[in-house]
């Protein structure tokens, strides 16, 4: 099966983007035309520690393709001209939310917990 999957891939560009993989990929069909599909891969990690991938795949075809790109051209811009550039991490946002300027801890006895 891989064999016959390397015969229809003609061309592949990949973006790295974090955890998230972008995978553009020119494939053929038996008729020998064109089309793409752009898959995106999100590695987590299990309980056992082993990565796994998360795959979600679009296909593309040529009469779509205008379509397509002037749909994510638009939404871009509009992204671009709301937001700005600068990325907004929501990590940061968080951590900037709950920061606390106390050192003080509330002790829990946690043998009283289930008695009633």
């Amino acid at each position: 099966m891989a064999e016959k999957e390397e015969k229809y891939n003609l061309f592949s560009k990949i973006v790295r983007a974090g955890r998230r993989t972008y995978f553009f990929d020119v494939r053929s069909t038996k008729a020998e035309d064109y089309y793409m599909t752009i898959t995106e891969s999100i590695k987590s990690i299990n309980d056992q520690g082993i990565p796994l991938y998360r795959k979600h795949k679009i296909f593309l075809y040529k009469e779509d393709f205008n379509n397509f790109k002037n749909a994510l051209e638009e939404v871009s811009n509009y992204i671009i001209k709301e937001k700005g550039e600068e990325i907004i991490s929501s990590i940061k946002k968080h951590k900037k939310d709950t920061k606390s300027t106390s050192t003080e801890f509330t002790k829990i006895d946690f043998e009283d917990l289930g008695k009633d």
